[in-house]
C-alpha cells in the first residue's frame, strides 16, 4: 500500500475530480481515511447496508462510492441489471454529459448482460467527449461514475496511487 501522505492526497484529488462542486464529499472521505473509528460511528446506518461495522482497509474508498452516491454522482449496478435501468440511472446522473450518448445505442445492445452493456455504454460515451470508469470495491456490484473523457486517465492513476482500482468501461 502506498504512504499515507500519497493516499490521503490521493484519495482528496479523486473526490475533487469527481464532485467538484461538493466540498462534502472531499471531507467525508478524508474524515474516513483520518479518522476510521469516529467515521464509522458516524456512518454507521450506511456502512451496514453493506456489512461493515468495524474499520476496514478500504473504508475512505468506500466512503468516496458512498458520498458520491449520495450526490447522485454514481450509479452502482449489481452484477446482474437490467440495462432500461442501468439507462435510467445513467442518465439521471449529475456528471451526465450535455450530449445524449444514448441515440447511438442500436436495439441489439439493449439486451447485452449487465458487464457487456456498461463497456457499451462507455463506448458511447466517449463517442460524446465522457467516460464511464468502476470504482472497483471488489464486489459482484458496479459502482460507476461519469466524468470527461480527458481525465479519465487522471481518474485511474490517482486510484492506484491511493491503492485502489478505478477501470475505464468502454476506452
Amino acid at each position: 500500500m502506498p504512504g499515507t501522505d500519497t493516499v490521503r492526497t490521493s484519495l482528496e484529488a479523486m473526490a475533487s475530480l469527481l464532485a467538484p462542486a461538493h466540498p462534502d464529499v472531499v471531507e467525508r472521505v478524508l474524515h474516513a481515511h483520518d479518522d476510521p473509528e469516529s467515521y464509522v460511528r458516524t456512518h454507521a446506518d450506511q456502512l451496514a447496508e453493506r456489512s461493515i461495522h468495524e474499520p476496514i482497509a478500504e473504508l475512505a474508498w468506500i466512503a468516496l462510492v458512498d458520498a458520491l452516491c449520495d450526490h447522485h454522482l454514481l450509479a452502482e449496478f449489481d452484477w446482474k441489471e437490467d440495462p432500461q435501468k442501468i439507462r435510467a440511472s445513467l442518465r439521471s446522473l449529475g456528471s451526465r454529459p450535455s450530449v445524449d450518448p444514448w441515440v447511438l445505442f442500436d436495439a441489439a445492445e439493449m439486451s447485452l448482460p449487465t458487464h457487456e452493456f456498461l463497456v457499451a455504454c462507455g463506448r458511447h460515451y466517449r463517442e460524446v467527449g465522457a467516460a464511464l470508469a468502476v470504482l472497483d470495491i471488489e464486489s459482484d456490484c458496479y459502482p460507476v461514475v461519469c466524468l470527461r473523457a480527458a481525465r479519465a486517465e487522471e481518474l485511474t492513476a490517482l486510484a492506484g496511487r491511493a491503492g485502489f482500482k478505478a477501470l475505464g468501461l468502454g476506452g
